[in-house]
């Protein structure tokens, strides 16, 4: 859910930081302190979320 991008870069952090195994809290501080860094958009269906980055991606999720 975070965005390595150059403005991540530009504040020092450390991608491995927040990987797969970073933990919940450590991902949710960052985003709260720095929320550009969140990618988006972010669809939702039931217990399943993903980033719908092409928006096509969006229809991976089941509608029914």
């Amino acid at each position: 859910m975070i965005r390595k991008d150059k403005a991540f870069d530009d504040l020092g952090l450390v991608a491995e930081h927040y990987g797969d195994d970073a933990s919940a809290d450590a991902v949710a501080a960052l985003l709260v302190a720095h929320p550009k860094l969140m990618q988006r958009p972010i669809a939702v269906q039931g217990d399943r979320a993903i980033i719908a980055r092409p928006s096509d991606r969006v229809l991976e999720l089941d509608l029914d």
